[in-house]
């Protein structure tokens, strides 16, 4: 019977004498040069699997970037799906295996034309269409939290609940995936308790923004909006956590100035996060992430 297998790669970049180079893999099974992917394992995100197929095939330590496309295409009777992600390099160094050969950093020109197969090119015209070199900026939703019904104290003390737990880990993981340095929450127990242990793995305070509490962002969502601009032109990779009375306006926003397309009705499921991606002061593009 005929199978779909999901799989995920990346354009693993970075910048050398001021000139974009990508990483390409040379296969010698296939004898073929091609962008680092693979298989995902079970239970396993596209997002965390191009993040370690990327790492096991080219021994780079990446910081995941935004979402560039998707492949299809036939391997016998099975369909093989493949997610490909922009990857910004951070360090390591390539060792050749069974599976591959060689590596070669290459000007995207040339890496257009090294590649062996033409599926590739419009990943490839993806990551050229918007600058390399663009600031991420991780917002999270809170995790499930109790029912506000039944809590008896004021709201901003209400925790999360037993299924909000489960949804902390993923958030998490993400974190690390995209390579998170810093970390904010509006000052709500539920949003701190969502993205404080992303803190504590990177040893790092949670900071609170009253702005992006849903008490304080009616009538003052430019403020609210300026201040994560701001908080994204500080460098790195920051987490913030706000709620869902507070994130679709804000993406909505945020989108509109630029002309970026997102859906009209912005989604923000509880623990889901949104991947931002700045060009300096502009959103340029965005990913909705849903975490189970």
């Amino acid at each position: 019977m005929a199978q779909e297998i999901a799989a995920a790669g990346a354009v693993v970049w970075r910048v050398r004498e001021g000139i974009v180079e990508i990483a390409l893999a040379h296969r010698l099974r296939y004898d073929d040069w091609t962008l680092p992917k693979g298989k995902l394992e079970a239970g396993e995100s596209a997002r965390v699997a191009a993040h370690r197929e990327v790492r096991e095939e080219t021994g780079a330590r990446v910081a995941l970037g935004r979402f560039l496309g998707r492949t299809r295409y036939r391997i016998g009777a099975d369909r093989k799906l493949v997610d490909y992600f922009a990857a910004r390099y951070l360090d390591g160094e390539f060792a050749p295996s069974d599976e591959v050969a060689e590596l070669a950093w290459l000007p995207v020109s040339d890496a257009i034309a090294r590649v062996s197969y033409e599926r590739d090119h419009p990943v490839l015209a993806a990551f050229v269409a918007k600058p390399a070199d663009l600031t991420t900026l991780l917002l999270v939703r809170h995790a499930k939290a109790g029912s506000r019904a039944q809590w008896e104290d004021a709201d901003e003390l209400r925790p999360l609940s037993r299924n909000g737990e489960k949804q902390v880990p993923p958030v998490r993981t993400l974190a690390a995936v995209y390579g998170a340095d810093r970390v904010f929450s509006a000052p709500l127990v539920r949003c701190v308790r969502t993205v404080q242990p992303v803190a504590d793995d990177l040893g790092v305070p949670v900071g609170e923004e009253e702005l992006l509490a849903e008490r304080k962002y009616e009538g003052m969502e430019e403020a609210a909006q300026r201040r994560l601009v701001e908080i994204a032109a500080g460098g790195g990779v920051p987490v913030v956590c706000s709620q869902g009375g507070v994130i679709p306006d804000l993406v909505s926003r945020m989108a509109a100035e630029t002309g970026l397309p997102v859906p009209r009705r912005v989604e923000s499921k509880k623990g889901s996060v949104w991947a931002l991606f700045f060009d300096g002061p502009h959103l340029v593009a965005a990913d909705y992430i849903r975490v189970p």
